[in-house]
């Protein structure tokens, strides 16, 4: 079951873009603040862009709000109105999918960024070696809140090369960051349709995914986007029980991806989340050989099966 929803990583034929980038908006019930977005994009100092976005199946009056948006926008829109909620990850595929830029940069639809954002993301993709470019996955920058405090850790360098599961689960550089991803490669997602048809499957397996294919993220110490706090995003905003399933499945699929060769770098990073799936499985309907026949480690598996009569207790 679980394995079934691990996405694969298989090349597709590259594409050709109209636009360097694509801005993708997810939209989920985001009436009051995607104006916000749209006056931060017309001011972007880089033009060469398209925004896309993927209305959700809103229940207040973001279609409307974003219908009147287009009519007197500068902008080059695209726009898709769901009409049935799909949540996230399915809109995430879909946008990919729909995407015609080169470079591809989810905005939330109730955030900021600074005005020459586009415009720094460019320069430094330029400003990469050419020999390292085909290695080059990713770009991505720091963040800063509402009040201009900056939201998250910095880099020890900048420019850093790495990736996202070493990043975060190595070198333990935690907190929001914002970026882009090479549209071409997140094309070469395979899945399964039960990834996105399920629900809630998180973005973090596409990344791991990508890290674990040889793909370097460059990070950078600069604040390009503002991330408003105490604000909740309606669109992945849920409770455990909802996200069990991915959560559970990216578990596995980081075990699989990432045991063997990073367990002595953080081993407490792995002894947590062997914790964290025990617990999960009290959310799910599966039975334990769902679990052992879906986790490569013969390691993890055996403290799995050892530790499976007393997941009842891990609340």
């Amino acid at each position: 079951m679980f394995r079934d929803l691990i996405p694969k990583y298989i090349e597709q034929p590259t594409k050709a873009f109209k636009y360097k980038f694509t801005v993708f908006t997810p939209v989920y019930n985001c009436e009051k603040t995607i104006e916000r977005v749209h006056d931060c994009l017309v001011k972007q100092s880089f033009k060469d862009f398209e925004w896309l976005i993927i209305n959700d199946g809103s229940t207040d009056s973001s279609h409307n709000t974003i219908s009147s948006i287009i009519k007197k926008s500068p902008l080059d829109i695209k726009y898709i109105h769901n009409s049935k909620n799909k949540h996230k990850m399915s809109c995430f595929m879909q946008a990919i999918k729909l995407a015609d830029g080169d470079f591809f940069l989810t905005f939330d639809a109730d955030d900021e960024c600074v005005n020459n954002a586009l415009e720094v993301f460019n320069s430094t993709y330029n400003s990469i070696p050419i020999e390292k470019k085909n290695t080059i996955g990713a770009i991505t920058a720091l963040c800063i809140d509402q009040n201009g405090d900056q939201v998250g850790d910095s880099y020890p360098t900048s420019p850093y090369f790495s990736n996202t599961f070493e990043s975060y689960t190595v070198k333990r550089i935690l907190g929001e960051k914002w970026g882009f991803t090479k549209t071409n490669i997140l094309r070469n997602i395979v899945y399964n349709k039960a990834f996105i048809s399920n629900g809630f499957m998180p973005e973090g397996l596409v990344w791991n995914l990508l890290a674990k294919k040889g793909f370097i993220t460059v990070y950078i110490n600069k604040a390009l986007r503002i991330y408003h706090t105490n604000i909740e995003n309606s669109i992945s905003s849920s409770n455990i029980e909802k996200t069990a399933l991915g959560s559970a499945t990216q578990l596995i699929a980081n075990f699989n991806w990432f045991f063997k060769e990073n367990f002595l770098k953080a081993p407490t990073y792995f002894i947590k989340n062997l914790y964290f799936l025990l617990r999960l499985s009290n959310y799910l309907d599966f039975n334990l050989k769902n679990y052992t026949t879906s986790i490569d480690s013969p390691i993890i598996k055996f403290f799995f099966v050892l530790l499976w009569p007393i997941r009842r207790f891990l609340k």
